[in-house]
């Protein structure tokens, strides 16, 4: 069996590519970085340690990987892969669009053989998005063919993997838990099921208790962390301040999952407990400017902050912790992150309120809005 999966970076050889060959696929990696697709090349194999007392290691195996620069050669890969795979952030989806499209319209050339495309990002809809993509690059009659043996697949992924520091650039260091969760009723026909996948006939309740979860508790934890002077999430999370800041948005968070989809309440509360003991895994070194990266699209309608505070303010349950993390991304002053120096020149420019209207779409007559420019004067006052 073959995968071939776009993206050899520290999630795509410590998650997607480590079950993938754990399952018996040869795995083909595709990246644009010439010395890790050299090294794949040459190695055949790499090494993924677990962050845990032990430091257990595993051995990935029947691995190799190609130049994402030659389209053709991807193309062809894709054309005779059984399963496609992503992680390259949701941002570059577009980008390798082209290549896949190339690819299938090959393998349509060549026969009716089913397809599988995952894309394991950090997004809703991540699979039916590069599909989008990926759409606009085929003809009418590849389109028609597609859609009668290619399936896009929506899936929610959950592994925290911090920035690597070792002298082998294959290495990489995980934490042990991970979930990776597929739409059963995406795919059709039968299937070759990966081992460790949890394959769900309702998606969007499992993407949404991770997203507004692992996602919103991992920033806020950054964000608060960022405003108090620390450097990684575990030293933040020693802070029983910062710890409270993250448990009370979970909580209004969760109020709100639970209510909309029903999770049973005391489950949902171990949940958050899991989270939030993963956080504070000694064995990782999660740096928060890596994790408070990117608030432009934290902040944005849809994602991990605005989406649930706006849910949740639906239902009637209050968020004062929610729009609190949102005022203090407002804060994260970064100058290495291209967001963040964004977002700091148009608060100077404009002003919070305008800010606020602008990356949440929440209007200055809009109950949160005001919440979030509370808070964000509050922050800024204690920080002076």
């Amino acid at each position: 069996m073959k995968a071939v999966h776009f993206g050899a970076g520290n999630i795509g050889r410590g998650f997607i590519g480590l079950l993938l060959s754990k399952s018996g696929y040869e795995v083909t990696f595709v990246d644009v970085n010439d010395t890790l697709v050299n090294l794949l090349q040459s190695k055949r194999q790499y090494t993924v340690t677990l962050a845990n007392e032990q430091a257990d290691s595993i051995v990935v195996d029947n691995v190799t990987a190609i130049d994402g620069k030659d389209q053709a050669l991807v193309a062809e890969a894709v054309a005779e892969a059984d399963i496609v795979t992503t992680a390259v952030g949701v941002s570059v989806l577009k980008h390798i669009a082209a290549a896949i499209a190339q690819g299938i319209e090959l393998r349509l050339s060549r026969s009716t053989r089913p397809l599988h495309v995952i894309a394991c990002e950090n997004a809703i809809g991540g699979s039916t998005q590069l599909k989008n993509h990926v759409y606009d690059h085929l003809s009418a009659p590849a389109k028609e063919q597609a859609d009668r043996s290619i399936d896009f697949p929506d899936a929610a992924v959950d592994r925290i993997v911090p920035l690597q520091q070792h002298e082998d650039p294959l290495l990489v260091t995980v934490e042990p838990f991970y979930e990776w969760t597929v739409d059963r009723s995406a795919i059709r026909g039968e299937f070759q099921e990966i081992a460790g996948v949890h394959y769900v006939d309702r998606l969007l309740p499992y993407i949404e208790r991770k997203l507004f979860t692992v996602n919103t508790g991992h920033c806020i934890a950054a964000y608060h962390g960022y405003l108090s002077g620390y450097e990684t999430i575990q030293e933040a999370m020693k802070d029983p301040a910062v710890v409270g800041e993250v448990r009370g948005a979970l909580q209004e968070s969760g109020a709100m999952l639970v209510r909309t989809y029903s999770f049973d309440e005391a489950s949902h509360k171990q949940y958050i407990e899991q989270i939030l003991e993963r956080f504070i895994n000694p064995y990782l070194t999660d740096e928060i400017a890596r994790v408070g990266r990117s608030p432009i699209r934290k902040i944005s309608p849809n994602d991990r902050l605005v989406r649930p505070a706006r849910l949740a303010h639906e239902l009637g349950i209050p968020v004062p912790h929610l729009t609190k993390a949102v005022a203090a991304a407002l804060l994260f002053d970064e100058s290495s992150d291209p967001e963040s120096a964004e977002l700091q020149a148009y608060v100077r420019e404009h002003g919070v309120h305008a800010a606020i209207e602008k990356y949440t779409e929440l209007p200055q007559d809009h109950a949160l809005h005001a919440q979030i420019a509370d808070e964000y004067a509050k922050l800024k006052e204690h920080r002076s």
